[in-house]
């Protein structure tokens, strides 16, 4: 069987491109040359002939061609001469030599210079030059639609570029200094420490109770910097186990232990050039806290089961609520740690000691929320807005999100009213029924939730830790801390 007839040796080539059959030149000064060619391919496809290079070239400014067949040997420009012409006129189309068997010598220069795609001996066999043909156009098919191909890439590429430009400004506008709401002289000296940090690498640590906007600050110092072009990678560390904790901060090697089917890389890694957030990181237990201060003295990593070392240039902005200082001094942080993490301290104040900002808080989650459930924003009524202000808010601004959001779904009026707000039946509603002393307000209100999570729960301390939405390890310590 030839190869010609075999099944699926060869692809037929389109007969046609777009539609109209495909433009083959023919350059030759024989004219019964040129009245052969045309006979053998004229039937499948668009004939064109010249019979000097000068013809041929002129053809070629104003045709289109897909291949060319030339004669090697013509007077006044030869068929390599031409071909090399012919490329500056039309790069992408086929390029054929015919020669005599006198002509072998100079076929290396013609594959060089002319950039050839195949020489036809003369004489030749009509099923042999359709063969040649039908391949040579199949070739000017698939490098067509690679140039499609690799045109619609690069207009990919470029709306993907304009796509992440506008989603990265979408992110700094969302995390920008401007969406920390506060005109309180609290959050006045906050800003005034975060304006100072964000252009540096400094270390920074965010110290605060739970819902005071540890993540938002930290969030937002990272993409007002230097760093903002590149990546910010947030832990808590008090969401994983130990030894989970450690693989996902670090990285492992493959074999590293028992699960440790491939190599991973750790966040610190992942976020070099950029920043890392670790938030809960007095949650940290003191063998990884030996491990953190090797990373902030050495700027570099170690996966666990690698004992080499990879350096990095990644900022950290860790966040806390504890206290960190009292906690080295009883020996459950390391002092030398919390020195390195507490360069630059922002205490971020809890909601009850700006109560001038309660409402403008308020105010900013209706529309939020308005948006969100496509309803027009609600008024708040002078008694619930006397709630808001008389609650003690100890889970801080994300307890009054919650709060609003709630209302914004059950209010069927125009105004929010004191009858769509929980904090009503929520213990210790107003410092004044527990007396004068916040901190004793809040202590208390914390340790009667816990032992109601605790009685709800069966005693479950994970469970309980869920419904409290605190973790397990933050559990054990009020535990302990308040002798429950």
């Amino acid at each position: 069987m030839s190869e010609e007839s075999a099944p699926g040796a060869i692809q037929a080539a389109r007969r046609s491109a777009g539609g109209h059959p495909y433009g083959i030149l023919v350059v030759d000064d024989e004219a019964a040359i040129l009245e052969s060619l045309e006979l053998t391919l004229g039937s499948d496809y668009r004939v064109l002939t010249a019979t000097s290079g000068e013809a041929g070239l002129a053809l070629l400014e104003r045709e289109d061609v897909a291949l060319v067949i030339a004669d090697q040997v013509m007077p006044g420009m030869s068929g390599v001469e031409f071909l090399e012409k012919a490329i500056e006129r039309n790069p992408r189309a086929i390029r054929i030599l015919l020669t005599g068997y006198a002509d072998i010598g100079s076929l290396a220069r013609a594959i060089n210079e002319g950039r050839i795609y195949r020489y036809i001996q003369k004489p030749w066999e009509p099923d042999e030059v359709r063969l040649e043909v039908r391949r040579a156009l199949e070739a000017w098919a698939l490098a067509s639609e690679n140039v499609k191909l690799a045109a619609a890439l690069a207009d990919a590429n470029d709306r993907l570029r304009a796509e992440n430009l506008y989603l990265r400004r979408e992110v700094e506008r969302r995390y920008g200094f401007d969406q920390i709401l506060g005109s309180s002289p609290a959050m006045a000296k906050v800003f005034e420490v975060m304006e100072k940090v964000a252009e540096t690498d400094a270390t920074v640590l965010l110290s605060g109770e739970t819902g005071t906007g540890k993540d938002l600050v930290a969030r937002a110092i990272h993409y007002a910097g230097s760093r903002k072009d590149q990546r910010f990678v947030a832990q808590n560390c008090a969401a994983l186990p130990d030894t989970l904790l450690e693989s996902e901060l670090f990285g492992h090697v493959r074999g590293a232990f028992t699960d440790a089917h491939r190599t991973k890389t750790g966040l610190f890694q992942e976020a070099s050039a950029g920043t890392i957030f670790l938030d809960e990181v007095g949650e940290l237990p003191l063998e990884l806290q030996v491990k953190l201060l090797r990373v902030l003295q050495e700027g570099e990593v170690r996966k666990v089961g690698d004992n080499k070392p990879v350096k990095i240039d990644t900022r950290v902005v860790a966040a806390t609520l504890r206290d960190l200082k009292e906690e080295s001094a009883k020996g459950d942080f390391r002092d030398d740690l919390y020195y390195r993490l507490n360069v630059i301290e922002i205490k971020l104040p809890p909601l009850r000691e700006r109560p001038g900002d309660i409402m403008l808080l308020a105010g900013h989650f209706v529309a939020k929320y308005a948006r969100k459930f496509g309803k027009q924003p609600k008024s708040i009524s002078s008694d619930a807005a006397a709630a808001l202000l008389a609650y003690s808010w100890p889970g801080n601004i994300r307890e009054l999100e919650n709060v609003i959001e709630r209302a914004m779904i059950l209010e069927e009026t125009g105004t929010i009213g004191i009858s769509t707000l929980p904090i009503l039946d929520a213990p210790a509603r107003a410092p004044a029924q527990q007396g004068l002393s916040i901190k004793q307000a809040e202590e208390a209100m914390e340790k009667d939730l816990i032992k109601k999570a605790l009685e709800k729960t069966n005693n479950n301390r994970t469970k309980a830790a869920a419904l409290l939405e605190i973790s397990h390890r933050a559990l054990l310590y009020k535990i302990k801390s308040y002798g429950l």
